[in-house]
């Protein structure tokens, strides 16, 4: 069996991925009930769904950004912690996802998409893919919500239903719109798990996280000598 996670934003998402069969689920969380408390417990219930073992996951599959610093980093460490129990690891980033689940409710898509996720303090993280090609056509970007109308032009966009208010008063051209964003994403994972599944496995997941922590941008002097990998990760 193979494990999928997301935890890049509020919305923890699971997929455990069987030979024939997928079981999923999707857990909110709040500052209460954070991913750290409700990773672990989320996945063995899963497990209890399929009827299976912790020991039978063989590999896992996890988002590594962008997005929050500290929910990416639970999945990441989860990850990892069971790569070094011998499991082997894949990474994909959280725009990945969001095409594939672009994908699975339009399925004709072949139009070039630009993605747009939520980068806090007043930003946005962008990135285009070719959804005839699933492949993203420029590095991602981080911009002011202001500059949007800009880089979008009149393309088509997509982003999430939380971040859509902040989003669409900067941007002329009606979005993509997700009829059913939660099954949407779930069933993304499964088939991007998968996907993932027939790379090469990766012995470590460095995280994209295309900014700054607030510790680097507070504490300048204690973080000048890393270099820009370590401050906004590796981009995907």
């Amino acid at each position: 069996m193979l494990l999928a996670l997301d935890t890049a934003t509020e919305w923890v998402h699971l997929a455990l991925l069987g030979d024939d069969n997928a079981w999923s689920k999707r857990v909110l969380t709040s500052p209460a009930n954070n991913a750290s408390k409700v990773l672990l417990h989320s996945v063995d219930e899963l497990l209890q769904e399929a009827k299976a073992q912790r020991s039978a996951i063989s590999g896992v599959i996890a988002c590594i950004g962008p997005g929050g610093f500290t929910s990416l980093r639970v999945g990441i460490a989860t990850a990892e912690g069971l790569g070094v129990l011998g499991l082997q690891t894949w990474g994909f980033s959280a725009f990945e996802l969001r095409a594939f689940a672009i994908k699975e409710e339009n399925p004709t898509q072949k139009k070039q998409v630009t993605l747009i996720l939520d980068g806090q303090r007043g930003e946005a993280f962008v990135q285009t893919w070719d959804m005839a090609e699933m492949r993203p056509v420029a590095k991602a970007s981080r911009i002011p919500l202001k500059g949007l109308h800009s880089v979008i032009g009149e393309n088509h966009w997509w982003t999430t239903s939380k971040f859509f208010p902040s989003v669409a008063i900067h941007i002329l051209p009606p979005p993509i719109v997700l009829m059913d964003e939660g099954h949407a994403t779930l069933t993304a994972l499964a088939k991007l798990g998968r996907a993932c599944s027939q790379r090469q496995p990766e012995n470590t997941l460095p995280p994209f996280y295309l900014r700054e922590t607030d510790a680097e941008l507070n504490f300048p002097n204690a973080s000048a000598h890393l270099n820009e990998a370590h401050r906004q990760g590796q981009s995907r």
